[in-house]
């Protein structure tokens, strides 16, 4: 599997105008600012297949990417207060709409938090919610270059009280700039297309 071959699909602004699922999805989920276009650009080895915006809450859409016969969907980012009421009422429309749409097959979400910060609350309320929903994940701890050893071993070990369900989870520590967690990434995308073809 090349992923310097995944190409942008199409981008959808509310949940009915997303066509039928046909094929294997992947998610990837976080709230705004976490670093999502930057995992993106840096699995798929390309540097602006999916657009980095300094601007929190700038993507607004499920974006998809294709690679081979699999989908990723690029969820918007939760959690700006910036944002007006009727466009949070959208956004919380489109990913919920996206996530618990029992056609899909959703194989995988990777669920991105700042390694930085303690787990915000919209973060708890996602992680909880794909619990109870039985959508498998993977906690991804994004921007791990920015924490010097000493303050990533107290972030890690804090971890393990701050997000539910710890001890059952697989957690990847990731860096867009060293391209820590890249090679892991990419190995649990390859078991997932493995085990259908």
């Amino acid at each position: 599997m090349d992923f310097r071959n995944a190409k942008f699909r199409a981008s959808y602004g509310t949940f009915r105008q997303i066509p039928p699922s046909d094929g294997i999805e992947i998610a990837f989920s976080g709230r705004s600012n976490v670093g999502k276009s930057s995992l993106i650009n840096r699995i798929f080895g390309r540097k602006n297949l999916a657009r980095v915006s300094s601007q929190p809450g700038k993507t607004a859409t499920i974006n998809f990417y294709e690679l081979e016969n699999i989908r990723f969907a690029d969820l918007p980012g939760y959690g700006y207060a910036k944002v007006s009421k009727s466009e949070k009422e959208r956004w919380s429309g489109l990913i919920g709409g996206y996530l618990s749409d029992g056609r899909r097959d959703l194989e995988l979400i990777f669920q991105l938090v700042d390694m930085r910060h303690p787990p915000s609350a919209d973060d708890i309320a996602m992680i909880n919610y794909l619990i109870d929903s039985e959508l498998p994940f993977v906690v991804v701890l994004t921007k791990a270059d920015k924490l010097n050893r000493t303050e990533r071993a107290a972030r890690l070990e804090a971890l393990r009280t701050e997000l539910p369900c710890y001890d059952q989870l697989t957690v990847v520590p990731f860096s867009a700039v060293t391209d820590e967690g890249v090679e892991e990434i990419r190995g649990i995308v390859r078991e997932i297309a493995g085990e259908e073809y």
